[in-house]
């Protein structure tokens, strides 16, 4: 009876090192150079932001703090003053319009996960005392570019030279198990430190769902766009990014292939 189960244990954990959101593609497996979609690919949202400075919780000047509780669908001067220090801080949040979309509501999300606040996307006491120290994720690498994934915190940050340039709302594996075709599957995203290996400029139609402009970096777990990116793990292994910042990471050729990634 034990032997019976200890297979069977086995079994799921070898299927889950196989699963992603391209459940069919074998690690590792898979092209080193880009596949165009027949797809147009869509309007890039927002410009680039200046990098942000060395990560201090005293390099930018505290805002006051706003008369209201800011939230999405909000807009006036107080909004543009927070996509302003969410700049200021290097939370990736789209173009400075003083409008609180769901871009903006990204960019909080990730500044309270940085902060280990409540991430509910919106800007009350707690977030705008995050917003006024300064609070900044820290990078684990010190030397070239690369990009981190850190998976407590849910972060995903553009690094050159151990500083942070942007930082990134992500969702990745929700360490479920699911059904795909008869078989089980854990939705992880594994750590450990891989190389973009293959890309694809417009939407591709995996089994498990639609993915937009993914950067493949360890068989088929990647990062992509995507119309939903919860503040919590909830993929099937891929690292998702609002669709407007995946744009932005193309247009400035952000993660360029052999890019590479640490997953932590």
């Amino acid at each position: 009876m034990r032997r019976a189960l200890a297979t069977t244990i086995a079994a799921v954990v070898a299927l889950s090192l196989a699963a992603g959101c391209e459940s069919r593609t074998p690690t590792g497996a898979g092209p080193t150079s880009g596949v165009p979609s027949s797809s147009s690919p869509a309007s890039t949202t927002g410009s680039p932001s200046q990098p942000a400075p060395a990560p201090t919780a005293s390099s930018a000047p505290a805002l006051p703090g706003p008369k209201r509780k800011l939230k999405s669908g909000l807009q006036g001067p107080d909004v543009l003053a927070l996509q302003q220090r969410l700049t200021e801080l290097g939370y990736w949040n789209g173009k400075m319009d003083g409008k609180f979309d769901s871009t903006t509501q990204q960019a909080v999300f990730a500044l309270q996960k940085a902060a280990g606040i409540n991430r509910d996307g919106t800007v009350g006491p707690k977030t705008q005392k995050a917003l006024d120290q300064g609070v900044r994720p820290k990078a684990r690498s010190a030397t070239g570019k690369m990009i981190e994934i850190d998976l407590k915190r849910q972060l995903l940050l553009l690094v050159t030279d151990g500083r942070i340039t942007q930082t990134f709302n992500t969702s990745t594996g929700s360490n479920e198990y699911y059904e795909q075709e008869g078989r089980t599957y854990l939705a992880n995203t594994p750590r450990g430190r891989f190389t973009v290996g293959r890309q694809i400029d417009g939407w591709r139609n995996a089994p498990l769902g639609l993915l937009w402009r993914p950067k493949y970096f360890n068989g088929g777990i990647a990062v992509h766009g995507a119309p939903s990116v919860p503040p919590y793990p909830a993929s099937h292994g891929c690292a998702r990014v609002s669709v407007s910042a995946m744009n932005w990471l193309w247009k400035n050729d952000a993660i360029p292939l052999k890019t590479r990634v640490w997953v932590y």
